[in-house]
Formats: structure tokens, C-alpha cells, sequence
């Protein structure tokens, strides 16, 4: 079955936005990091009404939230409404992780992670599943839980996003393996429903490189870039302090994405902390388009290194925002994190 259209990765045909209202154009027009503070996994989405969507992990981790701006720099002040809370008891009454913003056909839906409440390692027996919008418009319709996304294993998976790839939707994934000796690798299927895989999933890669491994053994948070004919899929690696960064995988636009033998792996990071610019732990990053259309890279970083306790509770996990550039065989290149302050 194929899904149609919109979703976090850049496909191009991006609807210029309509003549903007009083209210907008008194919002902020330059972009300044931190774009948002205390908000991690960040997404930044731009739909074809011309509106730019916003979501990432809130510090408590115990609730969704979306903001929009006709401009990137206006959602740094744009209102936010939380669109579900975790519930009382169960498998998401404990910590929400990632969420992400699609329209598929013609619902408005938002997959995250969770896990139960109760403390001990129980917490982290995160799995993906979905709320769903009643209306047209995600800021003012009704969200409700959807479902748990299915996985051909019952274990760890988070970070899901979902792309359409000559029309086909397909879902990319961290998740656990049983009998892989890592804490994630990335995977790749095809979408029957929004939560239903039509294929058996893809392992793309599995964290062996030396900075992928460091503290933990991760490849998570996929994203898809798609131009001058190939896919860009970056993924985040190692633990989340200052060891954090960002890792690609590249695939040919017309082979078949599904066979793990035609994507190739960056051998370096491609992007990592900058001690020079204090900003530390670049990672879990989406891509949009500023409002010329020029290709914009979205992450969450640290403007310090020392953490105290588990990385995954200090609150200061900040989205920002810089461009993309590409070198002369049209591959994306990620600048080191700019230091805070106005975007040049």
C-alpha cells in the first residue's frame, strides 16, 4: 500500500508561504542560537501550508508539544500547546521521547517513544507508537493514541521517521535486535498503515566504528535528506554528552534502498562537538528549508560539557539551526556547530 506525501525529510516542491499576517511579521525574521531552549530531538517541519512546525523531547519528558511560525526565527517565541499527556498507568506512563510531526494521507500524526513509569530499568523499556489528530489543523484538533508501531521484535526501538521515496512511504527506526550486542541500529521498511510495516525491515547499519561506540554502542535518530539524485540519511551515534555527533549513510536515488549493500557509510562523523565554539554534543537533527528554500540543518547541543548524573536528565539539551552546504559533487556538508548568538 502507498502513503502519500508529507514528511520530516527535504524532498523539494516546498510551497512558498502566503502573504504573511500583522501578527507574524512582528515575530522574529533573524535567527538566533539557541533557536529553542530545553528542547531536545528536535523537528522542525515545514508544511505546504507555509507554516513551520516545531516538536522535540521536553526536559520532564512527560508530554507532546507543537508550535508553528510562518518564519524558522518566529518559533523561538511562538505559543506552544501540549497535545498529549503521558498517561496514568501502563506501557506510556512513564518518560516520551522524540516525537515527530507527519501528515500521512490526510491525518495529521505524531510518533514518539515511551515507556512505563514505576522506576528501575522497567522505565526504559521504550516503544514506539502514534497519536492522531481529529481535524485539519494540528494546534486546535484532538490528539488521541493511535497505536504501538509493530516490529518483527519486542524490544527497544525509538526515534521513528517516516519518508516518501518514489511513492512509497517508508518508515525508518532505531531499535535492539535480539542477538546484535548493541544498544541500536538503524532500519528501513516500507508502511502498510502508519503503524504497519508492508516488508521485512532492513538493518542499514549496526555501530562499529570508534565513535560510534563510545559509552554506549548507538546508531539512532534517522533523517533523510533527498537531493542531486541520492538519499542522505544521517543518524546519531555514541552517548548523549559531549561525545554525541552525527553520522551519514548515502544510497544512489534509483537503487533499491532496501538492500543494505547500496548505502555507504561516512567513515568520520559528520558533525561533532566544537570546543572552539562551545557547543557540545551536536545530534538527533532534522532538515528543512529556510524561507528562500535553502536546505537548513536542525539539532539539539549543549553550549557547556560537564554533566552531572545521566546525560539524559540535565535539561539543557538546546535546538538550533544552520545551513547546509554542499560540495561539488552535491554532497551535504555540516559546518561545526556555529557558537550561540545571531546566525550569519
Amino acid at each position: 500500500m502507498t502513503l502519500s506525501l508529507t514528511r520530516r525529510s527535504v524532498l523539494g516542491g516546498m510551497a512558498a508561504s502566503a502573504a504573511l499576517p500583522a501578527f507574524a511579521q512582528r515575530r522574529p525574521t533573524r535567527i538566533v542560537n539557541p533557536l529553542v531552549k530545553n528542547r531536545a530531538d528536535a523537528q522542525v517541519f515545514r508544511h505546504t501550508d507555509g507554516w513551520y512546525y516545531l516538536t522535540g523531547s521536553v526536559p520532564e519528558y512527560d508530554r507532546l508539544v507543537l508550535r508553528r511560525s510562518r518564519t524558522i526565527a518566529g518559533l523561538s517565541t511562538a505559543p506552544e500547546k501540549v497535545l498529549w499527556r503521558h498517561e496514568a498507568k501502563g506501557p506510556m506512563s512513564g518518560f516520551l521521547w522524540a516525537p515527530e510531526l507527519h501528515r500521512i494521507g490526510n491525518q495529521w500524526i505524531m510518533y514518539f517513544a515511551a515507556g512505563p513509569s514505576g522506576g528501575g530499568e522497567d522505565v526504559f523499556r521504550i516503544r514506539t507508537y502514534a497519536v492522531v489528530c481529529d481535524g485539519a489543523d494540528p494546534m486546535t484538533g484532538k490528539w488521541t493514541v493511535l497505536g504501538q508501531l509493530q516490529t518483527p521484535w519486542d524490544s527497544f526501538n525509538l526515534d521513528s521517521t517516516s519518508f516518501v521515496h518514489r511513492g512509497t512511504r517508508y518508515l525508518a527506526w532505531a531499535q535492539r535486535e535480539p542477538g546484535i550486542e548493541t544498544n541500536s541500529n538503524l532500519y528501513l521498511a516500507p508502511l502498510a498503515t502508519p503503524l504497519t510495516l508492508a516488508a521485512k525491515p532492513a538493518r542499514l547499519t549496526v555501530p562499529t566504528l570508534p565513535w560510534e561506540i563510545r559509552g554506549y554502542k548507538v546508531a539512532e535518530a534517522p533523517a533523510i535528506l533527498a537531493r542531486n539524485g541520492r538519499l542522505f540519511l544521517t543518524y546519531s551515534a555514541s552517548a548523549t554528552d559531549a561525545r554525541y555527533c552525527l553520522g551519514m549513510l548515502t544510497a544512489r536515488d534509483d537503487a533499491d534502498i532496501m538492500d543494505p549493500a547500496v548505502w555507504s557509510k561516512s567513515p568520520e562523523p559528520v558533525m561533532k562537538t566544537s570546543v572552539e565554539h562551545k557547543i557540545f554534543g551536536p545530534g538527533h537533527n532534522s532538515f528543512t528549508v529556510d524561507e528562500r528554500g535553502r536546505d537548513m540543518l536542525v539539532f539539539h547541543a549543549r553550549d557547556y560539557e560537564k554533566i552531572t548524573g545521566d546525560p539524559l536528565f540535565d535539561p539543557n539539551r538546546h535546538t538550533r539551526v544552520q545551513p547546509v552546504r554542499y560540495n561539488g559533487e552535491g554532497v551535504p556538508l555540516f559546518d561545526p556547530p556555529v557558537a550561540n548568538g545571531p546566525l550569519v
